[in-house]
């Protein structure tokens, strides 16, 4: 299946083009050091995907690859308001989705990825989960991981069966839109904690467990939405040590952690007993597969949640979930992550060529960017302006957890669908628009 899907990738990304003979079985068995069997039954799966063709004496040859016509207009760019991975142009998460729904629906998978699937989701990709948490160092089992409908549903699960009406939430200053939702549909309390370069800080939420009541802690230790912030390690050693001293719960939304080539622990590591761990594919792939893994810290409360879960969204795509769970045990999974991550560092670099440094602060495998709003300068205006363009700006305002901070800044998404020479000319225009010059004439007019 490796070989197979290298293939398949090399001839998705134009790397092999029709006509183009591959290597004699056994040379490429001998320069692998693989048995023969192997790499034959790699290209019979080849062909099979119709990738391929055999010719005898004359070897295998790839085949054309026909582009079918949707039958449904697919020009909606979607959401601009959302914070999307870039799509990987040339990039094979299009053909590594096919290639495995087809295995999965021609195989004897169990249950169909077209049935209800039981609370919690699929064994099956449940355990799939709990290997590739455990490989990041989180203590779980099948039977405390759960499936979600995405990383908001698995939030919205906690809240409902973790969290009261006056439970007091420790949160940084800006914080995901989805959680103030919520919040507020919950009556859960959102305390700010002081917060710097680095994140949380370990002695203001120490200081505050001793001056309230406070339930538990939500964090992004990894690229922060909206401000960008990553933790070191020593940070989040120190948060833990609160987390254990107070006995807080610990919810923590990874939604970028799979992101970086060498990722960060998470705190969850450090805590489990008390840690929530939410792994979405929706910021590392492609919000449209509708797909996390929910760690809890036992048996009892994941299937306390699971319950929820199934109230509230029945479950996840199976279908989907099936195929993340296939790309995981294939060794797709990695390679699909890395073409997000070499997309996002190419952005990344534009964004430092068109803005002024210092004006703006990013991770290096992230697609948004937190900018400081110049002297003068609307943020109504910029994003009316860049919205034209294809790009998405949000003022810190929508982020904000008590409304007390003032307007400084605004996320600037540059993922999605956007090509990078639109992007070039909209981060061109964003340095333009909140310039000191520009906001001398936005007064004027």
């Amino acid at each position: 299946m490796a070989i197979a899907n290298a293939l398949a990738r090399d001839v998705a990304s134009g790397l092999l083009v029709a006509g183009d003979r591959l290597p004699p079985q056994r040379a490429l068995a001998d320069a692998l050091g693989l048995d023969l069997t192997t790499v034959t039954r790699a290209y019979s799966e080849a062909q099979r995907l119709g990738l391929i063709e055999g010719n005898g004496r004359r070897g295998s040859f790839v085949l054309p690859q026909e582009n079918k016509a949707p039958s449904i207009a697919t020009s909606d760019p979607g959401d601009l308001g959302m914070n999307a991975p870039p799509d990987a142009f040339g990039g094979s998460l299009a053909a590594a989705f096919c290639r495995s729904t087809e295995a999965l629906l021609t195989s004897s998978f169990t249950p169909a990825p077209f049935q209800y699937q039981r609370s919690g989701g699929s064994p099956a990709v449940r355990q799939v989960g709990a290997e590739l948490l455990n490989a990041r160092g989180i203590a779980c089992e099948e039977d405390t991981v759960l499936i979600a409908a995405g990383g908001q549903h698995a939030l919205h699960a906690i809240f409902s069966a973790e969290l009261q009406t006056g439970d007091i939430l420790a949160v940084c200053q800006f914080i995901y839109p989805g959680l103030l939702s919520l919040a507020r549909r919950y009556g859960v309390e959102l305390r700010v904690i002081e917060s710097d370069h680095n994140g949380m800080s370990p002695d203001a939420l120490d200081a505050a467990c001793a001056l309230a009541p406070i339930r538990g802690v939500y964090l992004v230790p990894t690229n922060d939405n909206p401000t960008t912030v990553t933790m070191d390690i020593e940070r989040r050693r120190s948060i833990s040590v609160v987390i254990e001293r107070h006995g807080l719960m610990l919810i923590e939304d990874d939604a970028y952690g799979f992101l970086p080539e060498e990722p960060l622990p998470p705190i969850a590591t450090m805590v489990p007993e008390q840690s929530w761990y939410i792994a979405s594919v929706s910021k590392v792939l492609t919000p449209g597969l509708r797909m996390a893994w929910l760690r809890a810290p036992d048996v009892g409360k994941a299937w306390r949640l699971a319950a929820d879960m199934h109230e509230t969204a029945v479950m996840a795509p199976p279908l989907n979930a099936a195929v993340v769970g296939d790309w995981v045990r294939s060794g797709m999974f990695a390679p699909l992550v890395r073409e997000v991550r070499e997309e996002a560092r190419a952005r990344q670099q534009i964004a430092r060529e068109c803005l002024p440094a210092g004006t703006f602060q990013s991770h290096e495998d992230g697609y948004h960017l937190w900018v400081a709003l110049g002297v003068g300068a609307s943020v109504a205006a910029i994003a009316d302006a860049l919205r034209a363009h294809g790009m998405s700006v949000i003022s810190s305002d929508a982020f904000s957890a008590d409304r007390i901070a003032p307007t400084g800044a605004m996320r600037v998404s540059i993922g999605g669908s956007l090509s990078r020479e639109r992007l070039q000319r909209g981060l061109t225009l964003l340095a333009a628009l909140n310039s000191p010059q520009a906001s001398r004439k936005q007064s004027l007019i």
